[in-house]
């Protein structure tokens, strides 16, 4: 029998609450041995219901010598500073994404961990999602002839005013959070070698961090067009338009696991829908997870996306202009 991987959840975050803890608690290849908080009641409580060890302190957590691997959902701001001290307490890091908001520090830490022959690996969690690798089959076969464009948006409605996300000092913005989607949505499917033509980040009033953005990239002749926002209707989507049809995906970003995908093809003068089986892209992205701390090794490629990832960010971040 495969020896379980033992983690520890860094922060009572509400994405661990709600879809981590209870995938994990679900895995055959997992065993949550302790949940830690800044102070003693989150943890307690969380802990509580998934019956580990309540910790107070992150310092704590990584002293544990039971624990082999640490989930990070910590704000952005947070992330650098705890995965360095996760990687340097021998620990293995799955950290929410982004990794971090520098290229230069993403490259760091990636370094530090293969160094220490541990893995850090960013939890994009929707590449792991089996439709995204249906519709590359489909343009591999030409179902819509040859690509020309790439359209991608994910917009969520208005937070409460005191979400994090609305807090640039712990690395809030729309971009970090909801605009990595589209992003990484478009080097899933054009390739990582993309480049960015222009971008507009806007703020809406009394906000102090960006509620909303614009990207344009480009790889060759082929364009991506990307948006973004934190206040506005719900939008999860993308379509590949070619020279002959186009794919059209909704919900594509954050499916429950029950959810039946559907994958609509137009082409010919003909529409036709693909329905595919439901499946977990949280319990993947956790299965890649531990698969490579069995291994002890990142995979080489998922290392490269996540650096070039945090390139286009920076570029995006840099490009826009903030008003």
């Amino acid at each position: 029998m495969t020896p379980r991987v033992r983690i520890g959840i860094m922060g009572c975050a509400d994405i661990a609450r709600r879809r981590m803890l209870p995938a994990m608690a679900a895995a055959d290849d997992i065993e949550v041995v302790a949940v830690a908080s800044r102070t003693g009641p989150p943890a307690e409580e969380l802990a509580g219901a998934y019956q580990c060890r309540p910790v107070t302190g992150y310092d704590g957590l990584l002293a544990l010598p039971e624990v082999d691997a640490v989930y990070v959902p910590l704000p952005l701001a947070l992330h650098s500073r705890w995965v360095e001290a996760a990687l340097h307490a021998g620990k293995h890091v799955l950290v929410e994404k982004p990794l971090t908001a520098d290229p230069g520090e993403t490259r760091r830490l990636l370094d530090l961990a293969s160094s220490r022959g541990l893995v850090l690996m960013e939890n994009v969690m929707f590449v792991h999602h089996h439709r995204h690798d249906a519709v590359r089959r489909l343009l591999e076969r030409g179902a819509i002839g040859e690509l020309r464009s790439f359209h991608a948006d994910f917009t969520v409605p208005r937070l409460p005013d005191q979400d994090i996300r609305y807090q640039p000092e712990l690395g809030g913005g729309a971009l970090w959070d909801v605009g990595l989607y589209p992003v990484r949505a478009a080097m899933h499917f054009l390739g990582d070698d993309l480049e960015v033509v222009g971008a507009v980040l806007g703020a809406s009033p009394g906000r102090r961090v960006d509620t909303a953005g614009a990207v344009l990239l480009r790889r060759g002749g082929v364009t991506a067009q990307l948006t973004f926002g934190l206040e506005h209707a719900y939008a999860s989507r993308y379509q590949l338009c070619g020279s002959t049809g186009r794919i059209r995906v909704d919900r594509a970003f954050a499916p429950p696991a029950d959810h039946v995908p559907v994958i609509r093809v137009d082409s010919g003068g003909n529409s036709r829908e693909i329905r595919l089986a439901p499946d977990d892209q949280v319990r993947n992205s956790l299965r890649a997870f531990t698969a490579a701390v069995r291994a002890r090794k990142a995979d080489d490629a998922v290392v490269h996306s996540c650096i070039r990832q945090a390139d286009l960010l920076a570029l995006v971040s840099e490009g826009g202009s903030w008003k």
